[in-house]
C-alpha cells in the first residue's frame, strides 16, 4: 500500500481550492497506478453519470429542438449535435468525491485517514491562500459563468462575495472547507446523501434539471470503477491510457497510425534526425555553390503527419468512445495493427484529407488539472481531476463553495450514435492520465499527462514524440512549441492552431499542404495544454533510482522533490 496515492488525493483537493475554475469535487477523476512491488498497472474511472430521468426526448423538448431525419435543429434552423455547455442538462453526477475516497481506501497507505489527506485543503479554504497570476486570470475570465448560472450563490466563489480575486490577494472558501470536513469525517455518504446532496439537487432543479437524490445516492454506493488500462507499443516502449469512456484511445490510435505510416513508407520516421524528419522546425541543407543553401521544410512534413494522424484518430474516437456498460466499444479492433494500417492509408504526404469519417473496426473484447506523483519505491501515479469548462456549469450548490461540472456536453444527440444521451450513462470524457513502461508493461519509464479538453490526446502524442523520438529531457519535451487541431470543443474543425516559436517557413509549408493555420501566442498559449512529466532512471554504479521531471511553462505547476 502506498503513500503517494494519499498524496495524490491531497493535491487534487488543494487544487480544487487554488484553481476552482478548472477542477474540484464537483467534477470527475481518472487515474492510473503503477505498483512497483507487483509490476502492475491499474486504473480508476471515477466519472459520473447523467440523471436517470434525462432521456433524449426530454433533452430535445427542453432544448426546443425540432427533428428531421434523426437530426435535431434549434429555433434558428441550426443543427444541434450536443447539449450546450451552459445548459443544466450538461450537469452529470460528480464523481470526484467518490474517487478521492476510493483511491485512499483501495490504494492508499492505510496509515492516514481522510481527515489527514484533506487537512491542507481545508486549511487553504478556511484560512485563505494567495491567488496566483494564472488562477486570477482564469477567475476573471470565467466570472460570467458563475454569475449567469448562479446569481444567488456566485458570491461563494468571489472575493468578499463581490468580485474575482486579484493576483496576490488572499481568497477564502469556507463553504468548500465545510464540505471537505464532512467528506473527511463521514465518507462518501456525506457527499452523496444528506445536506450536500440535497443542495446539489436543489441547485440543478432550480435551473430546470432532472437530477434526483437517488442519482447521487446510487453513485455513492456504486463508487468508482476499477478498470484495466489499455496500451500500445510504440518506439520501444508501451503507452498506457485509461479505457473508454475516456479519450485516451485517441492518443494510442494516433501513435499507431504514425507507426503504420512509417511502415507503409508514406513518411520517414518522425524525429529521426538525419535518417528521418526532424522536430517542428525547418532545417537548411547544403546544395551546389551557385545556389548557396536551400530550405528543406522538414518541419511541415513532421507536423503534417502528426496533424493528419490525430484527425483520423479523432474521427474514430468521436464515434466509438462511449460508456462501455451501455455500448460495445471495439477497443481491440481500434488498436489492431491491421485496422490502424487501413486508417493510415487515408494519409497523403502532399495534402490534407478533407473528408475523414469514422471507420468500422472488428468488434473484439472491448479545463482540467493534471499531476504526476512517484515515490522512492518506484511506484507511479498519474492523476487528473476536472470540471470540464471554466467553472464547469457555473452552478453552485448553496453554501457548498464548489461548481458542478458540465460533462454531459460530451454526449451526442444523434439517436443512432454509440455515445447518444441516455439516463444513467457516462459521457465521452476528455480527461486522460498516461503511463509509459517497457514493452512488457513491467518496468515504469514515465508518468505523464497534458490537460486541456480535446488537446489532451494531442498533447500526449507530441510530448511522447519529443521524448521517445527526439531524445528530449522531460522539461524540454514540455517546453517545445505545439500544435492543436480543431477548436477547444470540436477537434473536427479544419483549423490548426500553431504555437508561437514554430518557424514561419514551417507554417508556410503547412498552408501549402492545405492546412488552415492560426498562430497563437502570449496567454492564448494555454490552449496547448499544461503538462507534467516524471521519468524514471537508474544509476548502475550507485544502484539507485533517479527521477527527472518537468512542468509545463504554460501553467503555474512545478516539479518538486521531497
Amino acid at each position: 500500500m502506498e503513500k503517494m496515492q494519499d498524496a495524490a488525493v491531497a493535491v487534487a483537493a488543494a487544487l480544487n481550492v487554488t484553481e476552482p475554475t478548472s477542477t474540484g469535487i464537483g467534477g470527475d477523476v481518472f487515474c492510473l497506478f503503477y505498483k512497483a512491488s507487483s509490476r502492475t498497472i491499474r486504473g480508476i474511472n471515477a466519472s459520473g453519470r447523467s440523471p436517470a430521468a434525462l432521456s433524449l426526448a426530454r433533452a430535445r423538448k427542453d432544448l426546443r429542438l425540432g427533428e428531421g431525419s434523426k437530426r435535431f435543429f434549434d429555433d434558428r434552423g441550426d443543427e444541434v449535435v450536443r447539449i450546450p455547455m451552459d445548459h443544466v442538462h450538461a450537469v452529470t453526477v460528480p464523481g470526484a468525491a467518490a474517487g478521492w475516497v476510493d483511491v485512499v481506501e483501495r490504494f492508499g497507505s492505510g496509515n492516514v485517514k481522510m481527515e489527514h489527506v484533506l487537512a491542507e485543503a481545508v486549511e487553504l479554504a478556511e484560512h485563505g491562500f494567495p491567488v496566483s497570476e494564472l488562477s486570477a486570470r482564469f477567475w476573471a475570465e470565467c466570472e460570467h459563468v458563475i454569475r449567469d448560472a448562479s446569481p444567488g450563490n456566485a458570491g461563494e466563489l468571489l472575493k468578499g462575495g463581490k468580485r474575482p480575486p486579484r493576483v496576490g490577494e488572499i481568497m477564502k472558501m469556507p463553504g468548500l472547507a465545510k464540505v471537505f470536513r464532512k467528506l473527511a469525517k463521514e465518507g462518501k455518504s456525506a457527499f452523496y446523501e444528506g445536506e450536500v446532496a440535497r443542495a446539489i439537487v436543489d441547485a440543478v432543479k432550480k435551473k430546470g434539471g432532472v437530477m434526483e437524490m437517488e442519482d447521487l445516492e446510487r453513485h455513492g454506493k456504486l463508487g468508482s470503477e476499477d478498470t484495466v488500462p489499455i496500451g500500445i507499443e510504440f518506439s520501444g516502449a508501451k503507452v498506457w491510457e485509461c479505457a473508454p469512456n475516456g479519450q485516451g484511445i485517441v492518443a494510442l490510435m494516433a501513435l499507431g497510425i504514425i507507426e503504420q505510416m512509417e511502415k507503409r513508407g508514406d513518411i520517414k520516421p518522425l524525429g529521426g534526425g538525419n535518417k528521418g524528419y526532424g522536430h517542428n522546425e525547418t532545417e537548411y541543407i547544403s546544395t551546389p555553390p551557385l545556389t548557396g543553401h536551400r530550405l528543406n521544410t522538414i518541419g511541415p512534413r513532421y507536423l503534417h503527419a502528426v496533424i493528419e494522424a490525430l484527425r483520423i484518430a479523432f474521427s474514430d474516437g468521436h464515434w466509438w468512445v462511449a460508456d462501455p456498460s451501455r455500448s460495445s466499444v471495439p477497443v481491440s479492433g481500434l488498436l489492431s495493427p491491421s485496422y490502424l494500417a487501413s486508417r493510415a492509408a487515408l494519409f497523403s504526404r502532399d495534402s490534407t484529407n478533407p473528408s475523414i469519417s469514422h471507420g468500422t473496426p472488428a468488434f473484439q473484447s472491448s479545463d482540467t488539472v493534471y499531476f504526476s506523483v512517484t515515490d522512492v519505491h518506484g511506484n507511479g501515479c498519474s492523476f487528473i481531476n476536472s470540471t470540464f469548462g471554466g467553472f464547469g456549469s457555473g452552478i453552485i450548490p448553496s453554501e457548498c463553495g464548489f461548481v458542478l461540472q458540465n460533462r454531459g456536453a460530451g454526449f451526442s444527440l444523434l439517436p443512432d450514435h454509440p455515445n447518444v444521451l441516455e439516463g444513467g450513462k457516462r459521457p465521452y470524457h476528455t480527461i486522460i492520465p498516461g503511463i509509459l513502461t517497457d514493452p512488457a508493461g513491467s518496468e515504469l519509464k514515465a508518468v505523464f499527462g497534458v490537460m486541456g479538453g480535446f488537446m489532451q490526446p494531442q498533447g500526449h502524442v507530441q510530448v511522447l514524440l519529443n521524448g521517445l523520438r527526439c531524445d528530449m529531457s522531460p522539461q524540454a519535451a514540455l517546453d517545445a512549441p505545439r500544435i492543436s487541431i480543431g477548436s477547444n470543443y470540436d477537434p473536427g474543425a479544419l483549423v490548426v492552431h500553431v504555437e508561437e516559436g514554430i518557424s514561419e517557413e514551417t507554417i508556410r509549408g503547412l498552408r501549402e499542404k492545405g492546412h488552415v493555420v492560426e498562430i497563437v501566442g502570449e496567454y492564448g498559449r494555454g490552449m496547448f495544454g499544461r503538462g507534467q512529466v516524471i521519468v524514471a532512471g537508474w544509476d548502475e554504479d550507485e544502484g539507485r533510482r533517479v527521477w527527472s521531471a518537468g512542468s509545463d511553462p504554460r501553467g503555474d505547476g512545478q516539479a518538486v522533490g521531497y
